[in-house]
């Protein structure tokens, strides 16, 4: 039996007040199998950055319950476990990239020789080596994501999170993120990431989960998912407008 990595089940959140409350996620459901490259799609405001913050424990969940590898968010300890991109990566514009990855490793338990040979690895795979002692503050937007990838993955965890992890890259860094996200599959890490750009979706992924409005719409292989003579944008587009349709959206 396929160990699952990520077990999401009957979540809900919402925010706002007693009086008027917005729904982000309802009811969702989802199982990742450990070792699977997972995309999880939606339009803006869908709810895709709401479950990964609850996943993450930065949320707290109405109700429903998060699982990762076992452990019970909001109850065990499991974020060593876990790599974390998110769309926008925040650093202390003061430190460098060296130094930044050094804390990163300090605050995941590892030893000080571990560190060190993590950080020359990640920034030379990220193209970050000539600029690992310059101050994070002066770097581009491209830069700081692929240093954020890099924090991600220092500690060397078994599940990986990721948050638009395309977002501010021009080509040649969206293509050498791609052939990353393919290496680490091949390493038998779980990769679960969310993403507009849906080419990179098809090319990756063993799965997808499409969500409207906090709602699973599909939960599949892609295969399975578009009808013959479509591409992915094509039928995601189709089955979102059908939802909103059907909810009096449209």
């Amino acid at each position: 039996m396929t160990l699952q990595a990520i077990v999401i089940s009957s979540l809900c959140k919402s925010f706002g007040t007693r009086r008027k409350r917005n729904t982000a996620v309802f009811n969702l459901s989802l199982a990742i199998a450990s070792g699977e490259v997972f995309g999880f799609l939606g339009p803006n405001g869908a709810g895709k950055s709401t479950t990964i913050k609850l996943l993450l424990n930065f949320l707290k969940a109405d109700s429903g319950s998060l699982c990762v590898l076992g452990k019970f968010v909001g109850r065990d300890e499991f974020r060593h476990l876990i790599g974390y991109l998110s769309e926008f990566p925040f650093f202390y514009d003061h430190l460098t990239a060296r130094e930044t990855l050094r804390l990163s490793g300090m605050l995941s338990g590892m030893a000080s020789q571990a560190i060190n040979q993590r950080i020359d690895l990640m920034l030379e795979r990220m193209n970050l080596a000539e600029a690992a002692d310059r101050r994070v503050g002066g770097f581009s937007k491209g830069m700081k994501q692929r240093l954020g990838m890099a924090n991600a993955l220092i500690h060397d965890p078994q599940i990986l999170i990721f948050d638009e992890p395309m977002s501010g890259l021009d080509p040649v860094g969206r293509h050498q993120i791609k052939r990353l996200i393919s290496e680490l599959k091949k390493q038998g890490k779980t990769i679960f990431f969310s993403s507009h750009i849906l080419s990179d979706i098809e090319a990756l992924c063993d799965r997808i989960g499409i969500i409207n409005k906090g709602v699973l719409l599909y939960c599949g292989e892609i295969g399975s998912f578009i009808e013959s003579g479509e591409n992915l944008e094509e039928r995601f587009v189709t089955i979102v407008e059908e939802a909103n349709h059907a909810a009096g959206l449209a």
